[in-house]
């Protein structure tokens, strides 16, 4: 099974799937796409976003294993690409966009569960002030209405969201992936 964790920053992605892939040690982990850029980029902005979604896209298609789980797709940039626009931090062309719409598309088609962490409370997660708080809200929000367009993301992906502790969030993402 391919499975995407998606969330904007500080949700709780990294401990929920270090929670289930020691449960599953089958499972290939890709981290998140950050991990995996040069360290070129100095601020968050389009052109940085726009590279980890390529990253995040490239790396569900070519030739990734059967049973595998994600940090982050390409859905997430797409996020943060209109967080960075609303809040008047940077704009892509809309060539861009329209080519990093195509890209999440295709890619999402190859997903099998699609894992949103929206913010929520009661869930356990602080963010510190060092998180770029007002980002990572503006991307939650962005992030949950772009989960509800059927041309990014197929029927053919199963969504859940996930919320609760630490233990819930783990418990629940087992038994999605168990259904």
């Amino acid at each position: 099974m391919r499975i995407v964790v998606s969330g904007t920053h500080a949700s709780g992605k990294s401990t929920l799937i270090a929670d289930v892939a020691a449960a599953l040690p089958d499972y290939a982990v890709m981290p998140d796409p950050f991990e995996l850029l040069d360290e070129r980029f100095d601020q968050p902005g389009p052109a940085m976003f726009l590279q980890q979604l390529r990253v995040a896209a490239d790396r569900l298609e070519d030739d990734p294993p059967a049973d595998l789980i994600a940090e982050r797709g390409p859905l997430d940039f797409l996020a943060y690409l209109a967080a960075v626009d609303e809040l008047g931090r940077g704009t892509a062309s809309d060539e861009a966009i329209e080519r990093a719409r195509q890209m999440t598309a295709s890619a999402l088609r190859t997903v099998d569960l699609l894992v949103i962490l929206p913010l929520a409370e009661g869930d356990g997660i602080r963010a510190g002030d060092d998180e770029d708080l007002e980002l990572r809200e503006a991307t939650d929000a962005a992030l949950l209405d772009l989960v509800d367009e059927v041309e990014l993301v197929p029927r053919t992906t199963r969504v859940v969201e996930i919320t609760g502790d630490r233990a819930a969030r783990a418990a629940a993402l087992l038994a999605a992936m168990a259904d």
